[in-house]
């Protein structure tokens, strides 16, 4: 999503933690503490030991199926990466994690869940060896991490009141109509929205599209701005809120569509090419559509972009 002015899907501001209640029957704070538990056994049972040297592209690949399990840092958020209400890890990104990793002979994959915004510091760290989490591909995380290919390409939609009343339909009507201004911690969309002219400090953040919906159910935004994958899943069940359509926000004045993947370390390169190979051949063969299609992923949404050319703006 967009240039971001930090780690996350936009920049880190905004810290709040409040208790909105997610998708899945749970609050975001009890789907963080419920799984802290098992991401914690998994950081007790890898020894943080540094990776080889980049030159050689690295050892992970390897440590891992010696351990034979991939720890997936996720980030609570639907459709992209969370726990359902069975306490199952789920989202298009775990789900096709499972499926390359078991192809490179890693068997399991176990969650490790941060706040979006934390997840580029939590690789770096080694809280877990791969962000899982739908992460946008560009400029500035890709000085961060390396990227496997985008699995995904998606454009942006608003949450706004049924019959859209204010007729917000792209980050100029905003700006244009002086309209209330919210979206999630880290998303790009902050800083598409600053690029049109809203001010960075009159955004509302708020901790996920959970809480955007709330925000504009209950009068205190008019609108939300997420991916439209995000925004048409969150309103499904509202009666008093819809989707708009989908568009392109502009970057440097020109239509721009985001590309989501997988984030490794700087200096495991040779575990990207060895995920990239594969994801390749089920990008070829359906398999990536047929896993994604599950979590609302269409046809359209599918993409041959590669990540070095998302790295370049």
């Amino acid at each position: 999503m967009a240039p971001p002015l930090g780690n996350g899907r936009g920049n880190e501001r905004g810290n709040e933690r409040g208790r909105e209640r997610h998708p899945s029957g749970t609050t975001r704070r009890s789907l963080l503490t419920a799984v802290a538990a098992v991401g914690a056994l998994g950081a007790a049972g890898c020894s943080r030991v540094a990776t080889a040297s980049s030159a050689h592209g690295g050892d992970l690949l390897d440590r891992l199926r010696a351990q034979g399990v991939v720890r997936l840092g996720i980030a609570g958020e639907v459709p992209f990466g969370y726990i359902d209400r069975d306490g199952r890890l789920t989202g298009e990104a775990p789900e096709l994690a499972k499926a390359v990793f078991k192809r490179l002979g890693v068997d399991r994959v176990q969650p490790v869940p941060t706040e979006f915004g934390s997840l580029i510091p939590g690789l770096d760290s080694q809280q877990f060896d791969v962000v899982s989490a739908g992460m946008y591909i560009n400029a500035e995380r890709c000085e961060q991490v390396v990227f496997a290919d985008p699995d995904y390409r998606m454009l942006d939609a608003f949450v706004v009141r049924k019959g859209n009343p204010k007729g917000l339909h792209d980050y100029r009507d905003v700006v244009a109509k002086k309209a209330r201004f919210a979206t999630g911690t880290g998303y790009a969309e902050i800083q598409y929205a600053v690029e049109a002219g809203y001010e960075e400090s009159d955004i509302l953040i708020v901790p996920d599209q959970v809480a955007g919906l709330n925000a504009v159910e209950a009068g205190r935004a008019d609108v939300f701005a997420g991916t439209a994958l995000t925004v048409r899943e969150v309103v499904r069940k509202s009666s008093e809120a819809e989707s708009t359509k989908a568009f392109a926000p502009l970057v440097k004045g020109k239509p721009h569509v985001d590309g989501g993947g997988f984030a490794f370390r700087s200096a495991e390169t040779r575990l990207r090419d060895a995920f990239n190979a594969e994801l390749r051949k089920m990008k070829e063969s359906g398999e990536v559509f047929r896993i994604l299609r599950p979590f609302g992923f269409t046809e359209a949404e599918m993409t041959d972009m590669t990540a070095k050319e998302l790295c370049r703006g």
